[in-house]
């Protein structure tokens, strides 16, 4: 197996003003999550969010601790929620074992141990998307569906936006230091997300857009709302969102998207929303 990871630092919005694509590119964009064999992961300075994503085909995937943490283990210090979006799996989290289908998902608290990732089937391998934040206490692991989760069905066709969205790693669901991780399925001939957008000043984000056809595409929008940006993006693509950014999209297709939360406040509903007319 191989590990890698890189860092991002954080920016200031008023230096974000003046990125070009490359650059924007460079210090938002996660292109590269999946790939045989291997795990992946970038630790962003934003509330110290680790976003990455482990595909085991031949071999079993340890989730180990990089460099940057200075720890024995990766959960030493830090909660994990996990996400399948493969072929089924199962997580070993010291002598615990959980099996994952496809969207299924994975809450791993703190605690000195080690994660291991496999694939029940080397044709058709999980592929298996994660998030982690720093954690001051252990909560139990558990695994979570959609049918654990608290729905929330919002939007219309005609708007373009009808959406379920699935809170699953959420307050609501389970304890959590400070991770909050959902699900947001987009209903077929709908492109749009998180629109009117909002910004959360105490949490920090991260989007992975999944379900997207190979020849289709995902404009993600950030920046202040009076100073957007976009990046074009692909599926299976992981994208960050500082806490004074909104984070929003519109696709050429119907997509699905998991939405990953970190920071001091664990309220869904901590949400500054701007009018669709004053976005700039």
């Amino acid at each position: 197996m191989k590990t890698n990871y890189e860092l991002r630092y954080a920016a200031h919005p008023e230096d974000v003003k003046h990125y070009d694509t490359q650059r924007l590119r460079r210090d938002f964009l996660i292109e590269r999550l999946f790939a045989q064999d291997e795990v992946n992961m970038v630790y962003s300075m934003y509330d110290r969010m680790v976003v990455g994503g482990a595909m085991p085909v031949k071999e079993a995937l340890t989730l180990e601790a990089i460099e940057p943490l200075k720890a024995p283990y990766f959960t030493h210090r830090r909660e994990v929620g996990v996400y399948n979006v493969g072929g089924a799996g199962t997580i070993k989290v010291g002598d615990e074992v959980f099996e994952l289908d496809y969207k299924e998902a994975l809450y791993i608290g703190s605690g000195d141990r080690e994660v291991v990732f496999t694939s029940k089937d080397a044709e058709k391998p999980a592929l298996f998307y994660f998030n982690s934040t720093t954690a001051h206490t252990s909560y139990p692991c558990k695994k979570v569906n959609k049918q654990n989760a608290v729905v929330a069905h919002m939007g219309s066709l005609e708007m373009s936006n009808e959406r379920d969205i699935n809170k699953m790693l959420v307050n609501q669901v389970l304890q959590t230091c400070q991770l909050q991780m959902g699900m947001t399925e987009l209903a077929t001939g709908s492109v749009w997300n998180t629109m009117p957008a909002h910004v959360h000043s105490r949490r920090m984000e991260a989007y992975f857009y999944f379900e997207l056809p190979e020849d289709q595409a995902v404009c993600h929008l950030m920046g202040e709302p009076q100073e957007t940006r976009h990046i074009w993006m692909r599926g299976n693509q992981a994208v960050l969102s500082p806490e004074w950014s909104i984070h929003s999209a519109a696709a050429t297709h119907n997509y699905t998207f998991i939405w990953g939360m970190g920071g001091e406040n664990l309220d869904y509903g901590d949400q500054d929303f701007f009018q669709i007319t004053d976005l700039k």
